[in-house]
């Protein structure tokens, strides 16, 4: 591969940010609506990936064309926004990667399938919205990942040719994306991985902490 990346992008939710914690509390709340118990934080962790609409199935207990899904994945979006970043924060290590980017003026952006309402205001409120070089969510484009457009939109914008760009998720449509858009793909195993191996996603590379993603800087 390219020994000097002149850029990375980085997914959002379990490999930028540990926002599992917020989104579990959203669901529990949700839960807590129907009578039901509380869940853990590792049964919701495999189905961050997936979006709303899977978790809020998941924890109901629901058919994802269930009639009421759509309004019940209205329902958690709001709860979610109510405490967005009261316990999400870096993942450990992250923090110092992104420094270190900053000060050797490589630039870092986020391409995410999290919606660009809840992206920004979950940014904004770590104070992080203005340090990236390019957010690229969900809705932002015709397309969202696994299609390759929003890594390849994201490296326009950057200026970049996308061999000489990194792209870190924890799911397999992150590699799928990546490696469709020409990026080199790097699966970040500490995030919420779901169950499936990894390895069977045929990444690039693979990393167990963030501090990993220096010895290509």
């Amino acid at each position: 591969m390219n020994t000097n990346p002149k850029a990375i992008l980085f997914d959002l939710d379990g490999t930028l940010l540990d926002t599992a914690p917020d989104l579990c509390f959203a669901l529990n709340a949700l839960r807590k609506e129907f009578g039901l118990t509380e869940i853990s934080l590792d049964e919701i962790k495999p189905f961050v990936g997936r979006g709303a609409k899977k978790m809020v199935s998941h924890v109901l207990g629901l058919a994802e064309n269930d009639p009421d899904i759509m309004k019940l994945r209205e329902k958690f979006l709001s709860l979610y926004d109510q405490n967005i970043a009261e316990r999400t924060r870096f993942f450990p290590q992250m923090e110092q990667v992104i420094n270190h980017l900053e000060l050797n003026q490589i630039p870092w952006g986020i391409v995410t399938n999290k919606l660009t309402y809840h992206t920004h205001r979950l940014l904004k409120a770590l104070d992080i919205f203005k340090r990236t070089a390019c957010i690229i969510c969900g809705d932002t484009l015709a397309h969202a990942k696994p299609h390759p457009l929003p890594i390849l939109h994201a490296c326009h914008l950057l200026k970049i040719s996308p061999p000489d760009c990194l792209y870190v998720g924890d799911a397999a449509t992150d590699v799928a994306a990546s490696k469709a858009a020409g990026t080199h793909a790097i699966v970040a195993l500490y995030g919420y991985l779901d169950g499936e191996d990894p390895h069977l996603w045929q990444a690039d590379y693979y990393i167990n902490e963030p501090l990993e993603l220096l010895s290509w800087f």
